[in-house]
């Protein structure tokens, strides 16, 4: 016997063997439709007996096997079932011959046989004959199982005779010796009258009569055949066969303490359709009749006293197997006997002893095996391994058997029978196709196997004709592994896949193989790896603000108290944290990500965008180039939300190395976010706005430059006014509806005397609604107005004999120039040159508010602000004030010591009063004849206000009264020749 069968287990002993086949040409799945059903007979209850008759069906079965019938009788062929075709009945005695001819094959040991004919109408099919069964067509055929079941009964019949026939004692007759096919050869020319060779028979004719008595039901008889058939065959050293009376003595055994069969759920016992209703409540095979005839006539008693314990059933297993072990042509019967051994060690959970019995299988020589049954091996012994939960030893010889599949030997290699043993390894070594399983944790298993049998997959698909298989899983090893590929590795695994995407290009799609197994998506998530990502807010001059009276709207959480734990649960089933800020419909919004490049090479990824929902988005993808093993890269990825509502950033897109890959944030490890739910705003208007003055790099503190859209920036002396001219242009895609415009003096330890900035908005408003690419422009008006009388610098020099204006040492007031001031006074800090410094700051911010469109209906507007920096010098000083009577009581003259620390030439003018010329530096007095002033005639403040305003205020709004008048009255004026300016102090 040369053909192993791996699928044998104990229990297959109690069965009798019946072949099934076709005779002549039937349609293959209509044969296989008939054999389905034959085989769903696979035990019947014998009439008169509460005995069961196991059958094994096999639509293949070699005569040379057969011949071992005698050794173990289940594997004599006792039934056989014919299926042919017959169109009519000229075809009959053909088909008749065939079958008498198949039936000659196994006519040594064949019981009995049926012939089933499809097709066949006549005469011929109203014969009435026992072995034939004619049936119109394969669909009409109702009753194949009945007969099958009488099929079975009549092999009953046969099997039972023989059984009472070898078992009793006839004592007169000489016992045959059975022999296996190879012993013939050895026994010619012994001495039959011998001792030893009548115990040889007797031991091997027990031994046979065991086996009968286990097929027909009587398990306690042949536990005591089997016990006696040992005895006899231990004496006389007959070791193959004292062999097989163990195993005898173990498979029925194992059918005692384990009526479910070790053969696994699929081949487990069932009972029959042709079993009685009441056969369930029978006790196990054997029990007593309720005439008593025809029965096992054991006793639970007698039963457990032959029968071995679970342990004992291994260790004659293992004698056995030694025993047949000692004879080279029964290499498969001690494999056979491993395989059963080790089905019975699963069920006892005992995979350390069953794996002890598996690798002496793999070294049992069943000399030149055929590629196919080579790969049957293989592939049996991962199935025993994997039985006992020997994982990775069972994924080795199931890869063993792919590698078996594309042998060299073979003409023609099965490249797709080894990819499919190939993906069947893959829990062995804890690899698994999906790569969300590798994101979790610590790495699962040995990592060189791995990668080496992800290889084998990629070279296989690719001889299989497969490009985007090959893709899928390269892409799966360079995504799964990357952390284990050395720098080379990391190169070629590249360069491949490049290779491999330019004819077939990777993408997100789901891979269905033939046999219905999905291969999920690759997402490059660690080509590029991100660390972080951070949704932006709009800069400062496009962030939209909610109108104060409508920021309680719209609020579907709006709650009194600061703290709800119903909003706090609502919130925390939400997938993302929502942002505190907005975007804007139609405005381009920002994504920062920062990533690095883990390859030892520059990685260029193509095509990076955003992937949203919640809002139609329209991404605008962004191609970047890392550097080799880069540190964190900030990488902004922009897109445009064309509706609104709220948005949810669930990750980005890329194409590297060819492959398409999305990844989702929340499949990302170790990634910091602050959150990726956005409100999104409906559309508003935008602005641009452009100045008549130069911008500056000035910033008004303490505010930021991302708050102001530009500064300008300028330059006046003490008293000048400048006109600034602001364009408003509307850039965006909606109407400017309305538009405010505000001032804000940043805070400054300077009073400014007057307004600073003063405008006329009516004209720009009258252009309203704005449409898109209109501009309006309007003017704004600089004037400065500042007390520079404290400038110790600018009088340190001017000493005089006691007269003190201003409450600083002046000089005599016929004095005109300022004396030199020192070279050589070093000024060695800043704080140095800020005490020298004349130059006063004003800053000041123009704060545009506008809005428009679909954002102005929900109550939103935008801000733009404008930054003033105007620095100021120093115009004219009155070093000395002081009066003289006039000719009129009514009147007086002003006698002023106007001093000009510019370096210009300047004129001083006033009412009824001849221009002043000074040069630059000079000290001149100017006298004016004025009405005398009353200051009693000025309004004042009444008692409320006296009482509860600080006496410091009230002195300096009366003080600011007083000057308005004396300014009002005098009238003075300066102008700087050289540059035609005038202006009014």
């Amino acid at each position: 016997m040369s053909v192993p069968d791996y699928m044998q287990c104990a229990e297959d002993h109690q069965t009798v063997l019946v072949v099934v086949q076709p005779v002549g040409i039937v349609p293959e799945d209509q044969f296989f439709k008939i054999y389905k059903r034959i085989t769903s007979v696979s035990q019947v209850s014998i009439r008169d007996s509460q005995r069961l008759l196991y059958i094994r069906y096999r639509h293949h079965y070699l005569p040379e096997n057969n011949e071992w019938g005698d050794f173990q009788t289940h594997r004599k062929v006792v039934g056989l079932i014919s299926i042919t075709t017959c169109a009519s009945a000229k075809e009959w005695p053909q088909t008749a011959e065939r079958f008498h001819g198949q039936k000659e094959v196994y006519s040594s040991t064949l019981y009995d046989s049926r012939l089933l004919v499809f097709g066949l109408q006549g005469e011929i099919t109203e014969q009435q004959r026992t072995d034939v069964a004619f049936y119109p067509s394969f669909e009409e055929c109702s009753d194949v199982e009945k007969r099958v079941e009488d099929f079975v009964e009549s092999i009953f019949i046969v099997l039972e005779s023989k059984r009472l026939d070898r078992a009793t004692d006839k004592s007169g007759d000489k016992i045959p010796l059975l022999c296996v096919p190879f012993e013939k050869k050895d026994f010619v020319g012994l001495d039959t009258d011998s001792r030893h060779y009548k115990k040889r028979c007797q031991g091997r004719m027990r031994k046979h009569v065991g086996d009968l008595c286990l097929q027909a039901g009587m398990l306690q008889d042949a536990l005591v055949h089997y016990h006696m058939a040992v005895e006899l065959l231990r004496g006389v050293n007959d070791f193959l066969w004292l062999g097989a009376a163990l195993e005898g003595l173990c498979s029925a055994s194992v059918i005692f303490h384990y009526p479910g069969g070790t053969a696994g759920k699929m081949a487990g016992r069932k009972p029959s359709i042709s079993q009685p209703a009441d056969a369930g409540k029978r006790h196990r095979p054997g029990a007593l009749t309720a005439n008593g005839i025809s029965a096992d006539t054991s006793t639970e008693i007698g039963r457990a006293k032959n029968c071995l314990s679970p342990e004992d059933i291994i260790e004659k297993y293992k004698e056995a197997i030694s025993y047949y072990g000692k004879y080279k042509n029964a290499g498969v019967i001690e494999l056979e006997a491993c395989v059963k051994a080790v089905r019975v060690l699963a069920i006892q959970k005992r995979a350390r002893e069953a794996s002890e019995f598996l690798q002496n299988a793999v070294y049992i020589n069943l000399g030149q095996l055929s590629e196919e049954e080579k790969i049957q091996r293989y592939s049996i012994l991962s199935e025993l391994y994997e039985l006992i939960g020997f994982h990775r030893k069972s994924a080795f010889f199931k890869r063993v058997a792919a590698m078996q599949c594309v042998a060299p030997t073979i003409p023609e290699p099965g490249w797709r029978a080894c990819y499919k043993l190939l993906l069947e390894t893959l829990p062995g070594y804890s690899l698994s196709l999906d790569p969300k399983d590798f994101s979790k944790g610590t790495h699962r298993g040995w990592a060189a196997v791995q990668m080496r049998l992800l290889h084998e997959l990629v070279y296989a698909s690719r001889r299989m004709g497969n490009p985007g298989l090959s893709v899928r899983h390269l892409s799966f090893l360079l995504q799964t592994m990357l952390d284990f590929l050395s720098d080379q590795e990391k190169k070629e695994v590249t360069q491949s896949l490049e290779n491999y995407t330019s004819k077939c290009p990777g993408g997100m799609e789901v891979i269905t193989l033939p046999d219905g197994l999905k291969l999920p998506p690759v997402p490059f998530t660690k080509l590029p790896i991100v660390r972080s990502v951070k949704l932006l807010n709009l800069p400062v001059s496009l962030r939209p603000h909610k109108v104060k009276g409508l920021l309680g709207q719209n609020m579907s959480t709006a709650s009194p108290f600061i703290y709800s734990p119903i909003i706090m649960h609502n919130r925390g089933e939400e997938r993302c944290k929502k942002i505190d800020f907005q975007w804007v419909q139609g405005d381009v919004c920002e994504v920062q990500l920062m990533v690095y490049n883990p390859m030892p090479y520059e990685l260029r990824v193509e095509n990076m965008g955003l992937l949203t929902s919640g809002v139609e988005f329209e991404s605008l993808p962004a191609a970047l180039s890392l550097p080799a093993e880069s540190g964190l890269y900030p990488v902004t990825l922009v897109g445009v939300p064309r509706t609104a509502g709220n948005i949810t950033v669930n990750g980005y897109h890329t194409s590297v190395f060819g492959v398409t890959s999305d990844c989702l944030l929340e499949g990302l490890m170790g990634v910091k976010t602050g959150g990726c739910l956005v409100e999104v705003i409906p559309s508003l208007p935008r602005i641009q706005l452009s100045t008549s003055l130069p911008r500056s790099a000035h910033t008004a503190q303490p505010m930021s430059k991302e708050e102001l859209s530009s500064t300008v920036s300028v330059q006046l002396f003490n008293g000048e006014t400048q006109e600034l001219t602001i364009t408003l242009e509307n850039i965006g895609s909606e109407d400017i509806e309305t538009l405010e415009l505000t001032s804000k003096i940043i805070s400054t330890k300077e009073k400014v005397f007057g307004e600073f900035l003063s405008w006329e908005l009516e004209d720009a408003l009258s252009h309203l609604p704005l449409k898109p690419g209109q501009a309006v422009t309007l003017t704004v008006s600089i004037k400065v107005k500042l007390d520079f009388s404290g400038q110790e610098n600018l009088l340190q020099d001017l000493n005089d004999d006691g007269i003190s204006v201003t409450g600083l040492p002046i000089s005599s007031p016929l004095r005109q120039v300022l004396k030199p001031r020192p070279e050589t006074k070093p000024v060695s800090s800043e704080s140095g040159k800020a005490e020298y410094s004349h130059v006063k700051t004003l800053e000041a911010v123009l704060n545009f508010k506008y809005s428009g469109g679909a954002g102005k209906v929900e109550g939103y507007y935008r801000e733009l602000s404008l930054g003033v920096h105007v620095d100021v010098e120093p115009s004219v000083f009155f070093t000395r004030v002081s009066t003289l009577p006039a000719t009129s009581t009514r009147q007086c003259h002003l006698l002023l010591d106007i001093f000009n620390p510019t370096e210009h030439e300047l004129t001083v003018s006033a009412k009824n009063n001849q221009d002043l010329v000074l040069h630059a530096s000079e000290c001149q007095r100017m006298a004016i004849q004025v009405d005398k002033f009353d200051f009693e005639s000025l309004p004042q403040p009444d008692q409320e206000t006296v009482r509860f305003s600080n006496p410091k205020q009230l002195e300096e709004e009366r003080q600011h009264a007083q000057g308005c008048q004396i300014n009002s009255k005098l009238g003075i004026c300066w102008s700087i020749i050289s540059f035609q300016w005038l202006h009014v102090l």
